[in-house]
């Protein structure tokens, strides 16, 4: 990658990170703290990878919200009555660049190249 191509895309996503704050912040109290705790569960769980893969999640994070708190729905209706679930099914919307799925893939191959090898003998 270029060094142009490099400063354009990690200004980009600096851009991107301060728009998605700004949105969070314009959330009622409740939903903020809703949108925070996720945040630390998905960095708990080892992220998602590259940036465009995180903004991303975040930008459908912030959009979930955003659109619960235009709508009225509490906090509660929007992630159920296990906020772990709903963490999870949100995150499984984004397997791309979870070190969870690489690190499931290189297991499955590793597995996979042992039973070709002892088929072979």
């Amino acid at each position: 990658m270029s060094i142009s191509k490099l400063i354009s895309k990690v200004v980009g996503d600096k851009r991107r990170w301060r728009q998605y704050r700004a949105r969070i912040e314009q959330l009622p109290a409740s939903y903020r703290t809703a949108v925070a705790a996720m945040e630390r569960y998905t960095n708990y769980l080892g992220g998602l990878g590259d940036a465009d893969s995180i903004l991303s999640m975040l930008d459908d994070l912030a959009d979930l919200f955003e659109q619960g708190a235009a709508d009225g729905t509490p906090v509660r209706e929007i992630v159920g009555e296990d906020p772990v679930e709903f963490a999870e099914a949100f995150l499984r919307n984004y397997p791309a660049g979870q070190w969870i799925t690489r690190e499931r893939e290189r297991l499955t191959n590793a597995i996979d190249s042992i039973e070709r090898a002892e088929d072979d003998r």
